[in-house]
């Protein structure tokens, strides 16, 4: 501990005295945890993905009222007699920082990179046979059948450079899980409106500005862009000058920061639902005092764990109003979600404990909780409320925090019996939930299905999602995935997130519903 505040600490005097008094070109901006990797395609993971969308661009992304706008391709639309093939034309004269031009076999060999295996992002291309360069600036998508929410999904997939990447050995992507790196790990070439110039992994990170970048020049020439878990030390970088926008600002100090002069707070509901889930199947948990069954897998237990979950005590008291509590793991921004979907019930401690001795548990039983504590708002103090609340039915839980750094490998690799986990939904579709979180984990579809939960029926639901050319027979099936994803607490759902981001005065960054803000938005008084 005392290395790593040190560390901070040495890492903001460095970025004072290269920044002096922050003006209209340079931004120091804090945030709790640090991105997983830079190899483009290693992580699907909501702070990774922010860095890199400042240094790679994709070809379509989405505007802060959540609608799809042009990046790296100026159009799309299905081709003309067939509804399985997407064409995109790209943005000419674009160059990557190295200076090589962007063109349509670098689109090509991102995507087929993307796909394959390491990848995190390959279950949003599961629905891609082929990606064919037409020419220079033309690229087609040969999808499985009709697939009308395509472009949806590559508003976090980088395109990268084929010629580099060739140049430093890059066809494989980084193995995260395994400890594995890459020279994409610690090197960038993208196409963005920033380049990298260093980086210490969990200190920080500096861009400059990209000289050649074809969009508009942004406000914002340099970013010193800090990791700093600490929460306290976070807000206090920014009370003291050393920084100027926090991203990640705890709840309780937003009336705080809010009241005192010279800063400011910006809020909106964030595109992510925090939820705990469990591990499915017959075999007994790894972390329980239970050593001849799952409790978990037993659905009178699951609503008894939903029954002792006060959705409205976390949101008063861990969260301080700033949270909405659901009870379907689905954002209201998504298509799917229904005020009927979104309700929850309210706690009933004596209903839980009769289930709980009708499902042969009567005294409870012990399990480990794994938590993050840097990447979601109060996550750990969101799980120890729930620890509280279900020792009232006798469920021992252990608490076991961790930086995100080492629950996302933990969790990747299904060695959790229970945690937490939050999830955006960058498509604003509801098959991006059920691709990821749902459907049986297979090479490419079930990636964040840490409970390994299955259904083979659901599975055939959700896959004729991605290639449903009728949009009344998807709604249908949507709904009635979502019937059976609520009715089996697939997912304990708790709430949506509400965003904070805080700022001195002179400083306007919006806030961002995925939670991914550009520095090119920032303005200056």
């Amino acid at each position: 501990m005392h290395t790593s505040l040190t560390r901070i600490a040495a890492a903001l005097v460095a970025s004072t005295m290269l920044a002096g008094v922050a003006n209209a070109e340079t931004i120091r901006w804090a945030r709790s945890s640090d991105a997983l990797t830079l190899d483009p395609h290693s992580q699907n993971q909501g702070n990774t993905h922010t860095l890199a969308h400042h240094i790679y661009e994709t070809l379509l992304e989405r505007d802060n009222d959540g609608n799809l706008q042009p990046r790296l391709a100026t159009e799309w639309a299905l081709k003309e007699g067939d509804d399985t093939v997407w064409v995109f034309k790209l943005r000419e004269g674009v160059k990557f920082h190295n200076g090589n031009d962007f063109t349509a076999e670098d689109v090509v060999y991102s995507i087929e990179r993307a796909k394959s295996e390491f990848s995190n992002m390959r279950q949003l291309h599961a629905e891609v046979e082929s990606v064919t360069a037409v020419d220079d600036y033309t690229v087609e998508f040969q999808m499985e059948g009709p697939s009308l929410i395509y472009p949806n999904n590559l508003t976090n997939t980088f395109i990268m450079d084929k010629t580099w990447s060739d140049e430093n050995d890059l066809a494989t992507v980084q193995d995260f899980a395994s400890g594995a790196t890459n020279h994409a790990v610690l090197n960038t070439n993208g196409t963005g409106p920033y380049t990298l110039e260093s980086r210490e992994v969990d200190v920080r990170t500096v861009l400059a500005l990209n000289e050649g970048w074809w969009g508009e020049t942004p406000a914002v020439t340099e970013i010193h862009y800090l990791t700093i878990a600490d929460a306290q030390t976070r807000i206090s970088a920014l009370l003291s000058g050393e920084v100027d926008i926090v991203q990640d600002v705890p709840p309780q100090d937003i009336q705080r920061l809010s009241n005192t002069e010279g800063f400011k707070i910006e809020t909106g509901p964030e595109n992510r639902f925090i939820h705990f889930g469990y591990k499915f199947g017959d075999e007994p948990l790894a972390s329980s005092n239970i050593t001849d069954s799952n409790p978990f897998n037993n659905p009178l237990v699951r609503e008894a764990m939903e029954l002792v979950l006060d959705r409205d005590a976390i949101q008063q008291v861990v969260m301080r109003g700033q949270s909405i509590p659901t009870g379907i793991p689905n954002p209201p921004f998504v298509a799917g979600w229904t005020e009927e979907l979104d309700a929850y019930p309210a706690p009933d401690v004596e209903r839980a404990r009769e289930l709980m001795a009708e499902a042969g548990y009567p005294d409870g039983f012990s399990v480990t909780l794994d938590t993050p504590n840097n990447r979601y708002i109060n996550d750990e103090a969101i799980s120890t409320a729930y620890v509280g609340m279900l020792g009232q039915i006798g469920i021992n839980v252990t608490l076991a925090s961790r930086p995100v750094a080492e629950h996302s490998p933990l969790i990747l690799a299904n060695q959790s019996d229970f945690y937490l986990l939050g999830w955006g939904v960058p498509t604003f579709d509801s098959a991006y939930v059920f691709n990821d979180l749902v459907h049986t984990k297979t090479d490419e579809l079930g990636t964040y299905n840490v409970g390994l939960y299955s259904n083979p029926e659901l599975d055939e639901k959700i896959v004729s999602l991605n290639v449903e050319s009728d949009q009344a027979t998807r709604d249908a099936t949507v709904a009635e995935i979502w019937e059976v994803v609520k009715a089996d607490r697939v997912l304990l759902p708790v709430h949506n997130q509400v965003l904070a981001y805080a700022m001195r005065e002179g400083v306007t960054l919006p806030v961002q519903p995925e939670n991914q803000p550009h520095m090119t938005s920032v303005t200056f008084d």
